[in-house]
């Protein structure tokens, strides 16, 4: 099967495919550079990043690559209009904006010239992001990892936003296969985005031990947690998960991160501890079908098994 190219605003990517933006830390510059290299759109997720050091991760994706980078970014962080405007300044190619709906971000794009992808799991906020002038929207089914705004599959919810709206749409959840791909494209959308194909890659931002833990992932570890955003997310169960599941782990010292924050546990530390390596008290986000994975790949093998099964696919 042979794959359309992606066109968001005036940039047009030869494989139709978005890296997630996986925070804290595992999508930075050298991530989403290998998958621009590949002619994807790699995304840098700056939720928990400084100012400093978004500009930092965008400056080597632009030495590394000649591809479209962008940003993945939680309208839930405090400092999320502040973080845009960083990432714009420095030239980025798009803004992805999840974890939440802001009306806001559409006039900063619409200032700058840069196109503005939200992501929604609704045909309502599909034709309102449509109205506001979005470039394209993500929309994100219940496999997806991370935080959750829907507890339907995504083919489910598919059919119905292709038919309201007339932006690309970009389909998200459960996408690990060139068959996922394939489904989905033939369903009509544009593109997808994958995020735990990639969050189990080489160049992915993550300690070696939290690579070996997506390997041993069963289906049955998979879970749902409520997040301190007030949505349900999608993660590993593993001692911390179970914890906070059994109820709250009030933080003890506060970052004031969040825009509002419920303080059932700290996501921005949790995050880190499991990015860094740590396992066991570390909050490991993933999609439902993670336990499909069993290697790690470079990206550029990623790609190519992708190439490899579309090609077998009528």
């Amino acid at each position: 099967m042979k794959l359309p190219e992606l066109k968001i605003g005036d940039k047009i990517a030869k494989m139709p495919i978005i890296q997630g933006g996986m925070a804290i830390r595992l999508s930075t510059g050298r991530l989403a550079a290998a998958v621009a290299n590949q002619g994807g759109i790699g995304l840098i997720a700056a939720s928990g990043m400084t100012n400093d050091e978004l500009r930092y991760e965008i400056r080597m994706a632009r030495a590394l690559s000649k591809g479209i980078i962008g940003i993945n970014i939680m309208f839930a962080a405090k400092k999320f209009a502040e973080i845009v405007n960083t990432a714009i300044d420095e030239g980025i190619d798009l803004v992805v904006a999840g974890a939440g709906f802001s009306r806001d971000i559409f006039g900063i794009g619409q200032k700058s010239g840069t196109p503005v992808v939200p992501i929604v799991s609704s045909v309502k906020l599909a034709k309102i992001s449509q109205r506001l002038g979005a470039a394209a929207i993500i929309v994100e089914g219940k496999e997806a990892g991370g935080h959750l705004g829907t507890d339907q599959s995504i083919k489910t919810i598919i059919p119905d936003i292709v038919d309201a709206v007339d932006i690309p749409v970009i389909a998200a959840g459960g996408v690990l296969h060139g068959q996922d791909i394939a489904d989905l494209i033939k369903m009509g959308v544009s593109g997808v985005q994958m995020g735990s194909r990639f969050a189990a890659s080489v160049e992915a931002n993550s300690a070696p031990a939290l690579k070996e833990y997506y390997l041993k992932a069963k289906p049955e570890d998979v879970v749902v947690i409520h997040s301190p955003v007030g949505l349900p997310g999608r993660a590993v169960r593993n001692p911390w998960a179970a914890r906070i599941m059994d109820g709250p782990v009030p933080p003890t010292k506060c970052d004031n991160c969040l825009k509002a924050c419920k303080h059932n546990f700290c996501i921005i530390r949790a995050l880190s501890r499991a990015q860094q390596g740590d396992v066991e008290t570390g909050l490991v986000f993933t999609g439902e079908y993670l336990p499909t994975i069993d290697k790690i790949l470079t990206v550029e093998e990623i790609f190519q098994q992708l190439k490899a099964e579309l090609a077998a696919i009528n």
